[in-house]
């Protein structure tokens, strides 16, 4: 008999046997009903969002990065041309929310392509005289995302273009690894479960702390109150993936679930998180900052009283929006909880500001601003620096598979897969890291020279609109609320 024969007689009997196992599985209607072509259900289902992305919507549909800031994320990672020819293809009469920024009659000189460090206007620990006060070198830098969350490769990958670009490498809650020492200066954060400075019983160990911050490149401390994905939830990395690697970063036991609580167990409420600060910055000589996601004004205004009155305080705060992302979370977390960006920075820095506290803060902003226009407003807001997440991953080639809580990322950066993450060379994603960074850098001192300034930290709330969807505008100061009064371009640290 031919090869032919032998592969139709095979074919024959694997469709017989589905047909056999779709008639009597009682798991999928679909199935037992349309036994063979019920599968292309379930199959077209699973391959839905890459239908979509490459085929089915237009530029501007997709969330959470439509293809238009993909194709500029790519293009700026790969050093290409970055331009669009023919205009723009965002309907401005009818789109609400989108982001119009009043130029200057009399801008300044265009800077050259060569021009594309940015630095932080303000000195981070400097109003309470920290030993170890510094003016960060890029007002763009990389958001927490941890070791676990991501693969050792992609870690590496983001280290290594960190210290290319001369930016910050916040290492996430997952404790320090040797993916984190390539060059890149480090940010460490302190999350719930106090990963990489706890003792054997899972309590905070300051002596473990200061180790870890003398004997590595840490120019900050970040204490993570909750993220704008999935605030006020802890979480759980299931034993299987707590690897050894994974273990011994965290300081727990391999082959073990490992939770992270809701809340911090050092302290329970503003006057001992500043306790708390106040110990951390006194021992490792570090600035130290908070992260959180904002919801009820109230811890707020607390906060800045607090600070206010007693002469303690932490040095940043990273205000987390609604729409940053996570490897895993609930739906209704990542929808439902939490303000928004835009809302959030509003809240959080009129509280500091109605008291004349803003000067004293580095207030630095994260959650989908990785792009030259939501990075500017965020900081006519009145953030000093941005932070990037999602478009740090996307610089070093995720393609927005959102396969993020599966372990089964393509392209290797949200998974501990060998075989998934064998294609991911850091040191050729790490440049093209470095570019992204320098080039949104770059973009976002064309806008302020634009504007008629020489640094996207004068551009005020004033010189920004926003369109509400019927051929009307209202800047972003009318919009949120800002009194004209507050010094968003000034500041006892200030240049």
């Amino acid at each position: 008999m031919s090869s032919w024969v032998w592969a139709g007689l095979a074919a024959a009997l694997t469709l017989a046997v589905i047909v056999a196992y779709d008639l009597t599985q009682r798991r999928h209607a679909i199935l037992r009903n349309f036994p063979v072509i019920g599968h292309l259900r379930y199959i077209l289902e699973s391959v839905g969002p890459a239908l979509r992305q490459y085929i089915v919507t237009d530029n501007r549909q997709e969330r959470p990065f439509d293809r238009d800031q993909r194709r500029w994320i790519y293009t700026s990672a790969k050093g290409l041309n970055n331009n669009v020819g023919f205009g723009s293809d965002e309907d401005l009469d009818t789109a609400p929310g989108h982001i119009i920024i009043d130029q200057s009659m009399f801008p300044l000189p265009r800077p050259a392509p060569a021009e594309n460090a940015l630095a932080c206007a303000k000195l981070l620990g400097a109003a309470r005289q920290r030993p170890g006060m510094f003016r960060p070198a890029s007002v763009v830098n990389v958001s927490a995302m941890s070791f676990g969350a991501l693969s050792g490769a992609a870690v590496e990958a983001i280290n290594r273009g960190c210290a290319l670009a001369g930016c910050l490498h916040n290492a996430g809650e997952g404790g320090l690894t040797p993916h984190h020492l390539h060059g890149g200066e480090l940010v460490f954060q302190i999350g719930t479960g106090y990963f990489g400075c706890r003792d054997r019983n899972g309590r905070f160990d300051l002596g473990r702390l200061a180790d870890l911050c003398a004997e590595h490149p840490v120019r900050a401390i970040e204490i993570k109150l909750s993220q704008g994905a999935k605030p006020g939830l802890g979480g759980v990395l299931p034993a299987a993936k707590v690897t050894p690697e994974i273990a011994a970063a965290r300081g727990i036991e391999p082959g073990r679930d490992c939770r992270s609580p809701s809340r911090h167990s050092a302290f329970s409420d503003v006057d001992s998180l500043l306790d708390f600060a106040e110990t951390i910055a006194g021992r490792t000589g570090l600035p130290v900052g908070i992260k959180s996601a904002v919801g009820s004004p109230t811890f707020w205004d607390k906060l800045a009283e607090s600070m206010d009155g007693t002469g303690r305080g932490v040095d940043f705060i990273t205000v987390d929006g609604g729409e940053g992302g996570t490897g895993d979370a609930p739906l209704a977390f990542s929808d439902h909880v939490s303000l928004p960006f835009k809302l959030a920075i509003s809240r959080v820095y009129g509280a500091f500001a109605e008291r004349g506290l803003d000067g004293d803060v580095v207030f630095i902003g994260s959650g989908r601003l990785g792009m030259p226009e939501t990075a500017l407003l965020a900081m006519a807001l009145g953030c000093d620096m941005i932070n990037v997440a999602r478009e740090a991953m996307l610089a070093i080639g995720c393609i927005q598979a959102q396969r993020c809580h599966t372990g089964r990322c393509p392209v290797g950066i949200a998974t501990h897969s060998a075989w998934r993450t064998h294609g991911l060379d850091p040191t050729l994603k790490s440049v093209r890291l470095a570019s992204y960074i320098s080039t949104l850098r770059h973009e976002l001192l064309e806008l302020s020279h634009a504007c008629g300034v020489a640094h996207p930290g004068l551009v005020g709330p004033d010189r920004i609109e926003i369109l509400d969807g019927h051929l009307g505008s209202r800047t972003a100061q009318q919009i949120f609320g800002y009194d004209p009064s507050w010094a968003l371009t000034q500041g006892p640290s200030r240049p």
